[in-house]
């Protein structure tokens, strides 16, 4: 079983993430966000990664410490439930249409960390949480995963669509890309030897 757990706890946040590759789906997260939940539970299902997220966070201050530890906690157990990356496809790309919204992620399994986030928002807040936080938890995620990251919104207006289609976006492109090819199922997917 490729499984993970991750507790974080710093000042600011105390974080257990555990995450299961070869899941279905299945979510139980708590993040004191309520979109941010909401998100978190999209990448899950549409993954099929099992995740479990309990972050109790300063949310006092702001959101910022809360968004930026779970996704390094989130990176941190996927990358562990990786493994040396023996057998994965590796790299995973999707278009992930929500309405008048059209989002296309791909991503390749690494151990590269890099974003390229050309997604904008044009309200400040989706529920409480701040649309700003959501470019700064897909980097923190492709940091701690060790993953390169392009997000890009080819054309979107209602803000929910957009942050859903990203999220989504990125679960089918990191369903295709932990999947074990059959045909490879022995070796790293790099002439390296390693990622």
């Amino acid at each position: 079983m490729r499984t993970a757990t991750i507790t974080r706890a710093t000042s600011e946040t105390d974080i257990a993430v555990t995450v299961n590759l070869d899941g279905s789906g299945q979510y139980d997260v708590e993040t004191g966000i309520g979109f941010f939940d909401h998100m978190l539970e999209q990448l899950a299902r549409h993954s099929l990664i099992d995740l479990s997220v309990r972050t109790k966070g300063d949310l006092h201050i702001d959101q910022h410490h809360t968004v930026e530890d779970t996704g390094i906690a989130i990176g941190q157990a996927i990358a562990q439930a990786l493994g040396d990356k023996r057998g994965i496809r590796r790299y995973g790309d999707a278009l992930s249409p929500m309405d008048e919204t059209l989002t296309r992620v791909a991503l390749d399994i690494s151990g590269r960390p890099w974003l390229v986030w050309n997604t904008e928002f044009t309200q400040k807040r989706l529920g409480e949480m701040d649309t700003e936080m959501f470019k700064h938890w897909f980097h923190s995620f492709a940091q701690a995963a060790g993953i390169t990251l392009h997000v890009e919104t080819l054309h979107g207006e209602n803000n929910h669509h957009i942050a859903e289609s990203a999220f989504k976006g990125l679960a089918r492109a990191l369903r295709q890309a932990v999947e074990i090819d059959p045909r490879k199922a022995d070796t790293i997917p790099s002439t390296k030897g390693m990622l």
